[in-house]
């Protein structure tokens, strides 16, 4: 079996040393569709380094990229085609603010391995601590196609309520033909953004966005729409990938405030819903079960 879930679960975690700096932090907003219009005071705040605010989705690409997806397959007891693997989903703990510049350590292991029958998924846990103690969390889901079916736990099978009633705000952002080799350089060299004959092999008819740069695109569209631009309100962000994006169409973000919390009950906190989709393909879902837990 490629994923043995006992060699993978009982490996040792594995722990490096990470570093960033203001660059690494614009390269990443530009890449998540900062900088438009490019002399507008809310978009210098993600552009200019003497008003640097880092949003906290920078934590994803941290380092030339946190393990993630492409790390979690190369842990014990793990041995897939890429061409069969795609980002399920992403969530986000924010223990402090990130700062501009920075080092830390980063501890990675593969907290979970469910058995989906037609696939696998494996949580890529990485947690981030700096001088000053814990940084963030991150959690990847790696989904497996063909993978298994070899009767293991099945995992979690609840899911959020779907936001109910009229958004509080609906914003669309267009995505940039070249958005995705735009992303890639903060990281995530996977070459089903960027290389046709891969994205076929992986069975998409051309290159698909980054699953995380929509996740970024999205988190800006909250913070900058109702959290008044103010990045430190964020404490923690998660979502269910329920659909690709191709690069050049336009994605819908619907956002609900709510007063309850959906990802950490046991720290009440005000959260925004959040469901995205691609309008150029009558709103195929896009990003699902989306929380941003905020202040």
């Amino acid at each position: 079996m490629p994923i043995d879930a006992a060699q993978a679960l009982g490996a040792e975690p594995r722990t490096g040393e990470i570093a960033w700096d203001h660059k690494d932090v614009q390269l990443y907003h530009l890449g998540v569709g900062a900088g438009i219009p490019a002399t507008g005071p809310d978009e210098l705040r993600y552009t200019l380094e003497s008003r640097l605010h880092v949003l906290p989705s920078f934590a994803t690409v941290a380092g030339a990229g946190s393990p993630g997806v492409i790390g979690g397959l190369s842990m014990p007891g793990v041995d897939v085609d890429l061409a069969r693997v795609l980002h399920g989903g992403q969530a986000l703990t924010l223990h402090r603010p990130i700062p501009a510049q920075g080092a830390a350590t980063a501890t990675s292991r593969i907290a979970a391995v469910y058995d989906k029958v037609k696939a696998a998924v494996l949580v890529m846990r990485t947690e981030v601590t700096d001088a000053d103690g814990p940084l963030w969390t991150n959690d990847a889901q790696i989904f497996v196609r063909g993978e298994g079916g070899w009767g293991g736990d099945r995992g979690p099978s609840t899911r959020p309520e779907p936001p109910t009633g009229e958004p509080d705000r609906t914003v669309e952002r267009p995505i940039r033909e070249d958005q995705a080799l735009l992303y890639r350089l903060s990281g995530d060299w996977n070459p089903l953004h960027a290389d046709p004959e891969f994205a076929k092999l992986a069975g998409f008819e051309r290159p698909i966005l980054h699953g995380l740069c929509t996740y970024g695109i999205t988190l800006k569209s909250v913070v900058d729409t109702l959290l008044g631009g103010d990045v430190n309100r964020v404490r923690s962000y998660a979502t269910r990938f329920a659909g690709v994006v191709y690069p050049g169409e336009t994605l819908r973000i619907r956002m609900w405030r709510q007063d309850s919390p959906a990802v950490a009950p046991a720290a009440p906190r005000p959260a925004i819903r959040v469901a995205v989709s691609a309008v150029d393909r009558d709103d195929a879902p896009v990003l699902a079960d989306t929380v941003v837990e905020h202040t």
